[in-house]
């Protein structure tokens, strides 16, 4: 899988781009805030049908712009596919896909599949559970789109429950409707993500060991609200996640608020059995999620049989240099997208790559 082409209209600070990229690696230089980010976030919106800076479309049509636009052509295993969206300031936006008009934003999933590396990702270990939950989320709603749709859908009784439980103001409530749809949608949910996790998590180990000299060992480990055990299948968390809610019942009430199911599960780091949220080093952390995004290409490659395109934003300073080494001999078989200030940083020779310069929303090219 790789991308050929990408244009863009009226795109955040971009006019009017037409690129013919590299199918191995490609460097976008540039100072701040001059639009590299921005290739970057077109090609994952491609992919995923949202940025991962902000959650308002508006924001990225070009500020005196009423629309904008963008077209990736990529080409699969089992031919070429071209991914057209329109923005705009007023109205959701459009997609097609080989010029058919998508329904629903599930139907996106699957077709570009991208692992992105940003300074960000620190999020995953520093920040709260929210940015692991949602870390787990994307990656395998890329892979199954029914996941897409379930999650959807547990978000949407979630709220409905919640909303009963606010509104009842501490008294009783026959919540048992409610109890059994979320169990249901709740352990499709649950099932899923260990299932991810257990291989993730394989996969990671072994990266971590080839990065650290086999000095550290990476564990991951899915920490749910329900007590589930590794033999426990769709129905077995089903019957769990019940009785932690008829369990939970007075808390909920006097909390207003749905306190088990997946939206308040988590994930373990660690390195040598020690948590690296707590007591990592920076370097540790870098390393950590490094290690879960070549194993991010990894997964993605044993389920799909393509490599999917791994775009790396403004990360390399934030790696030494033997990582920095050890990623890029990783990228041999990858179409990469790296942005960077500082172009001598990169030992990227044994690679054949396509350099891009960017300034104030344009782009020159040089091979």
């Amino acid at each position: 899988m790789y991308l050929k082409e990408l244009k863009l209209l009226n795109y955040r600070n971009y006019d009017s781009l037409h690129i013919e990229v590299h199918p191995k690696l490609n460097i976008i230089v540039g100072e701040n805030a001059q639009g590299k980010t921005n290739v970057i976030e077109a090609i994952y919106l491609c992919a995923i049908g949202k940025s991962f800076r902000t959650n308002k479309d508006q924001e990225l049509v070009k500020l005196d712009k009423k629309q904008a636009y963008i077209k990736a052509i990529l080409e699969k295993a089992n031919g070429e596919i071209e991914i057209e969206m329109k923005l705009d300031k007023e109205e959701k936006k459009k997609i097609k896909v080989n010029r058919i008009p998508l329904i629903k934003m599930g139907e996106l999933l699957g077709n570009l599949n991208v692992v992105i590396f940003s300074p960000d990702d620190l999020k995953i270990i520093k920040g709260g559970p929210v940015e692991r939950r949602r870390f787990i989320d994307n990656e395998i709603c890329q892979i199954y789109p029914k996941y897409y749709y379930h999650l959807n859908q547990y978000n949407r009784i979630l709220q409905q429950r919640n909303k009963l439980l606010k509104d009842n103001r501490g008294k009783k409530i026959d919540l048992d409707i409610w109890n059994h749809q979320l169990a249901n949608v709740g352990a499709f949910i649950i099932y899923n993500r260990r299932k991810f996790i257990k291989r993730i998590g394989i996969l990671a180990k072994l990266m971590h060991r080839k990065i650290t000299d086999e000095i550290e060992s990476l564990e991951i480990i899915y920490d749910s609200s329900i007590p589930v055990v590794e033999k426990d299948e769709n129905n077995d968390i089903t019957e769990k996640f019940l009785s932690e809610l008829k369990r939970t019942c007075d808390e909920e009430i006097l909390k207003k608020a749905t306190v088990v199911g997946p939206h308040r599960d988590d994930l373990l780091i660690k390195i040598n059995n020690m948590e690296v949220k707590n007591y990592g080093s920076q370097g540790q952390q870098r390393t950590a999620v490094l290690s879960l995004k070549m194993a991010e290409l990894e997964f993605i490659k044993g389920e799909v049989g393509e490599y999917p395109i791994l775009l790396l934003d403004d990360v390399m300073s934030e790696l030494d240099t033997n990582r920095q080494q050890y990623l890029i001999n990783n990228l041999k078989n990858i179409q990469t997208f790296i942005t960077t200030t500082i172009i001598e940083q990169l030992k990227t020779k044994e690679i054949n790559n396509r350099i891009f310069y960017v300034k104030k929303g344009e782009i020159r090219i040089k091979d």
